[in-house]
């Protein structure tokens, strides 16, 4: 069955007029978010999003050849329309970072702040090194052996093995051409990296890093240093995707940081306060 705009997931607060969107990154999900659900959404009405391809997103017409950030941004500005979402919070994972930096660039209204998990920042030697790796395998691996292997790249370790798991499980759902596609984005990927890490962040952002992601680690914390408005925060026994490997963390970090960055006036929702402090 066809469909015009992506498949979301929504949990609605009543309590809350503020919204936080979920980005996950290349290969995951909605699934990409199952330990912050419960977490988020005593304060926070929900958005959780399948890029195209991914997840329950198959089929969207009309159909590319090719793939940009353009289209990816569209995509998501049109399912934000469609939910009538003026402003909201955006947690995203990975590769879902640059789609975040590409989105803030295109829509910066619709920014009220942003937390980067996983975050891909500054083209430092080693994340060209993994990209141009990566590229160079594709050439002769198939694309599920391509996941497989960097799965262990990124997340090498036993602690890492859940994160790993759910990452595999859900890549697996991605066809050839579909993943192709995707491939093809890293045209623009450099470009909107260096483009993003030299002017100037105009929302408040945080940076949560695993300490056991070794690749993308030091470029965060560059970036951070960089941009008085962006915050880093550094997760131990976590690798890549560390609101999995230490969801508990990440949880309580990212709460305190939307809770600081409330775009509503405490006049709009008097139930948050309340409920935010029975939290605390």
């Amino acid at each position: 069955m066809k469909k015009t705009s992506l498949n979301v997931v929504t949990y609605h607060n009543i309590s809350s007029k503020e919204w936080i969107v979920f980005i996950h990154g290349a290969g995951g999900s909605t699934a990409t978010w199952k330990y912050q659900i419960n977490a988020f959404k005593p304060f926070y009405n929900l958005l959780l999003i399948d890029l195209r391809d991914h997840g329950k997103s198959k089929n969207i017409v009309p159909e590319v050849e090719h793939y940009s950030f353009d289209l990816i941004s569209e995509d998501i500005k049109t399912v934000l329309d469609e939910h009538q979402i003026e402003k909201a919070h955006f947690i995203t994972l990975s590769f879902g970072s640059v789609i975040m930096q590409d989105l803030s660039i295109k829509y910066p209204h619709l920014v009220a702040s942003a937390i980067f998990a996983g975050g891909i920042f500054k083209a430092n030697n080693l994340i060209k090194s993994f990209v141009q790796l990566a590229r160079f395998f594709n050439i002769f691996l198939p694309y599920k052996w391509m996941y497989s292997i960097f799965s262990y790249l990124l997340m090498p370790y036993r602690k890492h093995q859940k994160s790993r798991k759910i990452y595999q499980n859900q890549a697996q759902k991605l066809t050839p051409g579909e993943y192709m596609k995707w491939v093809g984005l890293y045209n623009e990927f450099f470009r909107l990296l260096n483009r993003f890490y030299h002017q100037d962040i105009n929302f408040p952002a945080l940076a949560i890093m695993g300490k056991e992601d070794y690749i993308f680690l030091k470029s965060a914390k560059a970036f951070a240093k960089n941009h008085k408005s962006v915050l880093f925060m550094k997760i131990k026994g976590a690798g890549h995707i560390c609101n999995i490997d230490q969801a508990d963390i990440f949880n309580e970090l990212a709460l305190f940081f939307t809770h600081q960055h409330q775009y509503k006036t405490e006049d709009d929702f008097p139930d948050f306060q309340a409920q935010k402090s029975k939290a605390g």
